[in-house]
């Protein structure tokens, strides 16, 4: 931290309760200025929670305790910034002071916590918040206050040469690929100006020369700015090499605080493959030959997405697509689901001994494989106003016997990591209660419990802590071996890759360019697969 830093937040004893489960519980402690706090904690543990009361969202509001701000406050225009004593106010020259604002206790139209909610950014996991249909440089725009045409290009190309992503300057939002989006989300979040930044697993979903391009912006945006900064993640590395300070939170307490690398021990967990879990591959049920996926772009002209890919996946067998952020791993996977038809070549899917063409239309083309077909988005989202039990049960398509659907919902549940005691807890529950960890894991189970003929699995474990993926990893074999399952998995993650996979194929620029055991093709990548370079096509 650098010197002379102020207390910028103060949690007082923070609780909070969700449908009589508490969440949070006594949550002490204090954040300063130019610091970067940590939490870690298994999915469930509090941490979403925690941001998301600093941030003040409504229903995040707590039970007891306080949140403190203090900051500097001019009285005469009601500029606010970063403490600092005897600091004139830039807006309008008067004086400033030093206020502690109890932030739960303002009403919510108090001028005071309306301006500091505009300086308290917010990055959430999973969520993409950009419009569609303008430009990455016009989504920065709409961040930011200055008035003067010239300073906010000026501006915005320096926030977008910070994520690395001036290259992308002129590309519609909605054809990002998921990595990009987030750069773009993280430049808009730092064109605010905040006084917190709040970071909710940033780079979970990302690779890892993206998720390191991210992690240098946020150190260097907290290290220009003197802003403050709470991240989570269940990523230990990504804790220590962002932290000043850790946390590690425990059924939404505070189990241990300190520093990041003795904090971040207890998560360092490995999961291998054992003899026992292996199973033989059967005969192939996908089939890509020469498949191609071009689009027209005013802004780029023909993008070739997926570039003459042509491979098989057999009966059970687990096969992972990798490849840094726009290689065209999402838009293969959506080729072989039937979302994204393909432009040239063929993209066929074996139901029972008919092989079908996943892009005829109809009910006797794509139309008869789609409903086998288990889809897992990275965005995948539950009912909000349904239980747990309700998602689940939903899903079926078929009427059951109530008592039949809810043990069908329990042993899927059991067999995607949750405990008995979790499942007791969550079946009832809305998804707005849960930590983000928790519903992804429920999105999992949601695909599982149609008993598809092969499931495609987007990033499935992109913002799970090391212990929830191994649980996933184990319940993906386990699938595998006593379901017959097969698993399409398209993932950044890979020790997940490491663990689950039969064999991967690397994508590049919309290509394969290398096909074998993970072992094999993680060893032979060469330093331009690891590093990508600024020509990649996006995703669609």
């Amino acid at each position: 931290m650098p010197e002379g830093s102020e207390v910028l937040i103060i949690l007082d004893k923070v609780s909070k309760s969700f449908n009589g489960n508490q969440v949070l519980k006594d949550i002490t402690t204090t954040v300063r200025t130019g610091e970067v706090l940590g939490l870690i904690g298994k999915s469930g543990s509090g941490k979403s929670v925690l941001i998301n009361a600093m941030r003040g969202n409504e229903e995040y509001r707590p039970d007891s305790g306080r949140i403190i701000y203090r900051v500097n406050h001019c009285e005469s225009c009601g500029w606010i910034d970063l403490p600092a004593a005897g600091v004139k106010c830039p807006m309008c020259g008067k004086a400033t002071k030093i206020i502690e604002v109890d932030f739960w206790a303002l009403n919510e139209r108090d001028p005071v916590r309306m301006a500091m909610r505009g300086r308290i950014a917010i990055m959430l996991q999973r969520t993409f918040a950009l419009y569609g249909d303008l430009s990455v440089i016009e989504n920065v725009f709409e961040a930011m206050k200055e008035k003067s045409d010239e300073k906010k290009v000026e501006k915005a190309i320096k926030l977008l040469e910070m994520v690395n992503m001036t290259h992308r300057t002129m590309h519609i939002a909605r054809d990002l690929s998921g990595g990009e989006k987030q750069r773009t989300v993280l430049a808009r979040q730092l064109a605010r100006k905040p006084l917190l930044f709040l970071a909710d697993e940033p780079t979970g979903t990302l690779d890892p020369e993206t998720a390191d391009i991210v992690h240098k912006a946020l150190i260097n945006a907290v290290k220009d700015s003197g802003m403050a900064m709470v991240v989570t993640s269940h990523w230990p590395k990504a804790i220590e090499l962002l932290s000043d300070r850790a946390i590690w939170l425990e059924e939404g307490m505070i189990k241990e605080e300190g520093e990041p690398s003795e904090i971040t021990k207890a998560f360092d967990v490995k999961f291998v493959k054992t003899k026992e879990m292996e199973v033989k591959v059967g005969l192939p049920v996908i089939r890509v030959d020469g498949a191609k996926k071009y689009f027209y772009s005013i802004v780029r002209g023909v993008v070739k997405a997926v570039d003459d890919v042509t491979l098989e996946v057999g009966e059970k067998e687990i096969f992972g697509l990798i490849g840094l952020s726009g290689a065209g791993k999402t838009t293969l996977s959506r080729m072989i689901s039937g979302i994204t038809p393909a432009t040239h070549g063929e993209v066929l899917v074996r139901i029972g001994d008919d092989w079908v063409n996943m892009s005829d239309l109809g009910e006797e083309g794509r139309g008869r494989a789609t409903q086998y077909i288990g889809i897992m988005h990275q965005e995948n989202a539950l009912y909000p106003f349904n239980t747990v039990l309700q998602n689940l049960t939903v899903c079926l398509g078929m009427k059951l016997p109530q008592e039949l659907a809810k043990m069908k919902a329990i042993q899927v549940l059991r067999g995607v990591g949750f405990t008995a005691k979790e499942v007791e807890r969550i079946l009832y529950a809305y998804p707005d209660s849960l930590s983000v960890g928790e519903k992804q894991r429920i999105a999992l189970a949601r695909t599982m419990i149609i008993e598809p003929r092969f499931v495609v699995l987007d990033e499935p474990t992109g913002t799970m802590d090391p212990i929830t993926r191994q649980a996933v990893a184990k319940s993906v074999l386990h699938a595998r071996k006593e379901l017959n399952e097969t698993f399409l998995i398209v993932s950044h993650d890979m020790d997940f890759v490491l663990a689950c996979c039969d064999r991967v194929a690397l994508m590049r620029g919309g290509k394969m360019v290398a096909l074998g055991t993970p072992q094999e093709v993680l060893r032979d990548m060469t330093q331009e697969d690891l590093e990508g370079d600024e020509s990649e096509v996006c995703e669609v």
